[in-house]
This record gives structure tokens, sequence and C-alpha cells, in this order.
């Protein structure tokens, strides 16, 4: 069968750009493939449903811009479709002198990002939070709490009362780019597209490699590993809490965050991963450890990361250290009070001289445009990227 667009890739980011691109071009035929049997089943589905308002991103970045649009973007998608959601704030919590400090660094970068924020001394601070302890904070007005899967599953049923095409348990075995068309070899058939558009989160290296395009980083996976409280501890925090993040270390740090059902969630770590879609302890795959031991950045982003990534493997195997990460701010918890919660799966892209990949990366063909590094806030993001990619579309294939 033949279309004017495929997109690979059933997360937010891919059903978002395919929900668009019907809206756009009414007119066009275009496919969604996904290899699993639900949407949002990877990275979408196993993140912490925050509304992120932009606070750590570099300003004039995509990320930044991205996260920005996306906040109000998504919030508008709720309302129109009837999603929960609640913009409950969040609070940056300093606890010692050296976080007073960064926290003043990471207040300014707030407001270079144009962010509704409040810096709030101590005793503003325990008003807002009476189980939380430290010295400062800074309040980010805009940030909420949503369920992202819900929010693919509507965006994939509007994509298809549009007129879209979508496949399930349709797992891409080979891409092929030739100069009129893009062949989609599947476990369920092959496809041809004009054109191809790639959102492929933890396989992106792979799919893009499928189709024979030069890069020169890999897709590293880091597990984010969480607790829940019990239900008595769901009033604890009356926002989301956040410590405030050593810039040289490359993750948030553990916090604490309401989620949407009304449960509240401690977490993640960021741990390596063995398995890129391996959400269990001891899931290991033996090509993706091949794959990792091979490319020369994984042992460099190793060694610049060696003491962190030591700290997180010992706070993994032993939950009195992810507890005392907790009780830095919040000393109520209690080691009883860290249930069992599904982890999660960052798709890290790594360069091959060990640097991480910060922003959102891209990379093209004659026929295809390919999302190669989504990082957190992608998810906030997922519909001004959709749109971004759209205009790329236009500008790439015109």
């Amino acid at each position: 069968m033949c279309y004017d667009y495929i997109i690979i890739g059933g997360g937010i980011v891919g059903v978002s750009t395919a929900w668009q691109l019907q809206q756009r071009y009414p007119d066009k035929k275009i496919l969604l493939l996904e290899k699993e049997n639900q949407f949002a089943a990877h990275q979408t589905g196993h993140n912490s449903g925050v509304i992120h308002a932009g606070v750590y991103y570099e300003p004039g970045s995509l990320k930044a811009k991205f996260c920005r649009e996306g906040v109000q973007a998504t919030i508008d998608f709720c309302q129109q479709h009837g999603i929960a959601f609640e913009q409950c704030g969040k609070l940056l919590v300093a606890t010692n002198n050296l976080e007073l400090k960064r926290m003043q660094a990471l207040f300014k970068r707030c407001q270079d990002n144009g962010l509704d924020v409040e810096l709030l001394d101590q005793q503003q601070l325990k008003i807002r939070e009476p189980n939380i302890r430290g010295l400062g904070a800074i309040f980010v007005k805009t940030t909420g709490i949503v369920d992202y899967q819900l929010i693919t599953t509507k965006m994939a049923e509007v994509y298809r009362s549009l007129g879209g095409e979508y496949r399930l348990n349709t797992q891409v075995t080979a891409l092929k780019e030739c100069p009129n068309n893009v062949t989609v070899t599947t476990n369920n058939g092959s496809f041809s597209s004009q054109y191809l558009i790639t959102c492929s989160g933890l396989m992106a290296d792979r799919v893009v490699k499928m189709l024979n395009i030069d890069i020169d980083f890999q897709i590293v996976p880091f597990r984010g590993e969480y607790y829940q409280l019990p239900a008595n501890k769901n009033a604890i925090v009356n926002h989301l809490i956040y410590p405030i993040p050593d810039p040289d270390l490359p993750f948030l740090g553990v916090h604490l965050t309401r989620m949407i059902d009304g449960s509240v969630t401690v977490g993640p770590n960021a741990v390596l991963g063995f398995k890129r879609e391996g959400y269990g302890k001891i899931n290991v795959s033996f090509t993706d450890i091949k794959d990792m031991v091979m490319f020369p950045g994984f042992w460099r982003v190793l060694r610049k990361n060696l003491r962190s990534g030591l700290s997180e493997l010992k706070n993994s195997l032993f939950k009195s250290g992810y507890l005392a990460l907790v009780q830095k701010y919040c000393p109520e918890i209690t080691l009883e009070d860290l249930k069992p919660y599904p982890a999660g799966i960052r798709a890290q892209a790594v360069m091959n001289d060990g640097s991480l990949v910060h922003d959102f990366l891209f990379a093209n063909s004659a026929r295809t445009i390919n999302v190669c590094n989504a990082p957190s806030p992608a998810a906030t993001s997922a519909i001004p990227i959709g749109n971004y990619l759209i205009d790329k579309i236009d500008q790439h294939f015109s």
C-alpha cells in the first residue's frame, strides 16, 4: 500500500505529529506504525506525568522553547477533550548554603526563560509545605500533572477520526529509501510512502541506521526507578517537590511527585539500563549490552560520570541510600513508606566523544525526517515538537 506519509513510533511525539499532520493536510494519506499493542507503551507511559514549565533548559534552546509552548498546548488539549490535569505548581527546595547559591542561578534562568516564578524564604516555604525542610525554594507556578498515556490515546483517536490510519503490533524490520519513495518492511507486510518521519525513542539510532544515515551518536538507556508512598501519605505535600540540582550532573535528582490519581511517587534515580525496554531490575538484553560496550562513547560517558554513576547504583541496590536523598528535604518519610512502583527507561543519546545530548536532535535524508533525541520534557513538548516537525516537512520536502 502506498501513502503520502508514514510515521514510525506510537509514543506521544509520534502520535502528536501524526494528528497534527492529518489536521494540516486532510487530503493526504497518512499511516502511523507502532510495534506494541497500545500507544505510549514505553517512555510516554513510564514517566512521572509532570507538565514541565521549562526551568532548567538553556535559554534559546529547543527544549526551552518547546517546553514553554507545550505547557499551554497540553492544557488546551486536556480542556478540549475532558482530560483531567492540575496545575499544582512545583517547589525547588534548597537544603544548604551551596544549594541556596545554585538556587539563585536557577532563579535567574527561570526569569531568562520567561517563567512565572517566585523566591520563597524558609518561613514562606514552611507555610506552603509544613512537611518539607529547607532554607528556601523557587515556586514554579505553571508546573502541573496529567496522565500522558491518556493524552496519547486521545490524540490517536482524534487522528483516526480525521481520516488517519494506524497499525498496532506492527514492528519495522527494514527501511529502504529510493529516489521516489521509502519502503517500510514490517512483520505485517510492506508499505510504501512518499516521505517518512521516525519518532522511535529507545530505538531511534537503530531505525536511523536502517536508512544508512551516517550518525555519530547512540542511544544509551538509563533506568529511572520510582517508589510510591502509601495512601496515608498522599497528603504529605501540596506541590511537586524537587531538590536543587547539581549543575555538574545530568539528571535532576529524586523528587516527590503528586500524581493525577492522587498518589505520590518518589523518584526517579538514574542507573544504567541493561535492556532498552527492560523495566524490571533484572531485565537484561545481550544485544543491547553488546551495542553499548562496542560503542566508544559509552566508555567515555562512563568515565566522565563514574562517581555519580556508582552513587546511583548504590542507592538502587540499597533503599536506605535512596531514602537519604528524600529525607534531606522530607524527613517525615520512612523506609517502610517506599513501596514498589514501575520503573521508566530514558533514551539518552550519547555522542562518540562521550557527551550527553541535552537538546532535541534530528537527522534527515532526502525523504526522511528522524527524531534522534527527545528527552524530558518531550511529553510536555509533544504538541510543539509535532508542529515543528511538520514545518520542517514543509521546508525539507518542498
